[in-house]
């Protein structure tokens, strides 16, 4: 009986990450033939290195509106293909927001490379994990966990940040909230809202935040 269990509680913790992870590699290297097809690879012979190189974002995005991310996932880069890996570059203006919001299928680890940054997450029995970290700092959001950014600085803010998966996913909690269609009665009761209240929350939202709904991650 202690024999099986051992054997349990060795095999337990290998499913839970294999089911928890990208899947391994098989190949080398896997570029994609298509954006649409991920699992079919193209012939190596025609792959060079600029597959394996990316400039997407040498510059600053556009954050006219206080906030611009660019993900980079293996649809742009394609050398990320089957790496289990991608990642993002934040841009803000002073004051700019990163709403809350989590990736369902990764953890991120970011790098504050310019600026001050008002950082933190929260876990699942709602206690808040933040603080302003500076230039050179680095911080790490747990799968699946509500986190946040702020520019608390008096110039403009740059981070970095990488994720353990090919397609971490992004929920947006005010987009999934007020850009989404649930239903409006549930989202008053929710709220405490009137419905002109919560009509008024919704524009709000838009002339604030619509613009992200563009961006990956």
């Amino acid at each position: 009986m202690l024999n099986k269990i051992a054997v349990l509680l060795v095999l337990v913790p290998s499913i839970i990450v294999v089911m928890a992870s990208d899947p391994d590699p098989i190949n080398d290297l896997c570029i994609a033939n298509s954006a649409d097809n991920s699992f079919s690879c193209k012939n190596s012979s025609t792959t060079t290195v600029e597959d394996f190189t990316f400039s997407g974002i040498k510059f600053p995005g556009n954050f006219k509106n206080w906030f611009f991310s660019k993900g980079v996932n293996s649809n742009d880069f394609p050398g990320l293909n089957t790496l289990g890996v991608s990642f993002v570059r934040a841009d803000f203006d002073v004051g700019g927001v990163n709403v809350p919001h989590f990736h369902p299928r990764a953890t991120e680890v970011v790098f504050v490379l310019k600026g001050k940054i008002y950082s933190g997450f929260v876990d699942t029995k709602n206690k808040v994990f933040a603080k302003v970290l500076e230039e050179g700092e680095v911080m790490v959001f747990p799968r699946g966990l509500v986190h946040f950014q702020m520019n608390v600085g008096d110039g403009h803010a740059t981070i970095l940040g990488s994720f353990d998966s090919q397609n971490p996913g992004l929920v947006r909690i005010p987009n999934a909230v007020f850009g989404s269609e649930i239903n409006e009665q549930l989202l008053e009761k929710a709220f405490g809202l009137s419905s002109k209240e919560l009509s008024r929350l919704k524009k709000r939202w838009c002339v604030l935040f619509c613009f992200e709904c563009q961006h990956n991650f």
